[in-house]
């Protein structure tokens, strides 16, 4: 990731993915993001203690450089479900953790800190998607039923169906016991998606962003239309916030899609360094966190 030479968030973006989007980054630049201390800069969330006046102006001095107004962003409380919303404008009304849309006039985001963020676009029916996926999200295989209500109520072809895979823990970093592999076992999921942790027994390593990968290939997305950033949260602390890694103490990035355009996510707008996934080596996990309104 590289910085412009003007002052705005660094956002990082998926090659080859053409609606408007964004997976922001810590980073606010010289002129945006406020928070200091443990969430320092552009700290977007508000469940973990930071000043919610310094968070807001944080939300809003982002929404003014994509150009929308709150009244015209879909967000809402993330509760590691699988409903997905109607994907029409509203500020935290809503329970959800995904959300489809045909509407050009919105801009739907999703907020996370570990799990992973999710962006759907295809460019034959003009749908767009978002989704969250914790550990819970992907057992459940939300991404899948974001592509299936794609095709429902708005005709979209699961192989035009783009999906660009965010920063989040990845699967060398994300420990979890036999009670979570267990769900994915009893899920349908396949034992490749975790392995025993050798530093501590009895222990495993999920990775999600593998499990997500397959279950959207079961749903119809083409492998060359999965776009993963590559980037791990918890490995990153200088550029990304992580639950895990923070122990809670930290902020929460946004993930964003739009049809009004492929325009510019800001300034110092920064490709991710995305590539078509070429196989479960380029993936690695998430953690678990509650989004939302916080």
């Amino acid at each position: 990731m590289t910085a412009g030479p003007h002052a705005g968030p660094c956002v990082l973006t998926a090659a080859g993915f053409q609606a408007l989007h964004g997976f922001t980054t810590r980073a606010g630049g010289q002129a945006i993001g406020g928070s200091v201390g443990h969430y320092a800069r552009l700290n977007l969330g508000l469940s973990s203690g930071d000043e919610r006046a310094v968070v807001e102006g944080n939300r809003d001095a982002l929404l003014g450089r994509l150009g929308f107004a709150r009244s015209e962003v879909c967000c809402f409380d993330q509760v590691h479900g699988d409903r997905v919303s109607a994907g029409d404008p509203g500020w935290f009304v809503e329970e959800a953790d995904a959300a489809v849309t045909a509407r050009d006039d919105v801009l739907l985001v999703v907020s996370s800190a570990d799990c992973v963020p999710l962006l759907f676009h295809d460019p034959v029916a003009g749908v767009v998607g978002v989704a969250h996926c914790g550990w819970q999200g992907t057992a459940a295989k939300l991404a899948a039923k974001v592509v299936l209500i794609m095709a429902e109520r708005h005709g979209s072809d699961p192989a035009d169906v783009r999906v660009a895979l965010g920063p989040c823990i990845r699967g060398g970093c994300y420990q979890v016991g036999e009670d979570v592999t267990s769900r994915f076992a009893a899920a349908g999921h396949p034992a490749s998606v975790w392995r025993p942790d050798p530093s501590a027994p009895g222990r495993f390593l999920l990775d999600l962003p593998v499990a997500n990968a397959l279950a959207l290939a079961e749903a119809g997305v083409r492998q060359e239309n999965l776009l993963d950033l590559g980037r791990c949260t918890h490995c990153e602390p200088a550029e990304f916030y992580s639950h895990r890694r923070d122990k809670g103490l930290t902020g929460r990035h946004w993930a964003y899609v739009s049809l009004r355009g492929p325009g510019d996510p800001g300034p110092e707008d920064a490709s991710g360094g995305a590539a078509a996934l070429g196989g479960a080596g380029r993936f690695q996990g998430t953690g678990a966190h509650r989004g939302g309104r916080g």
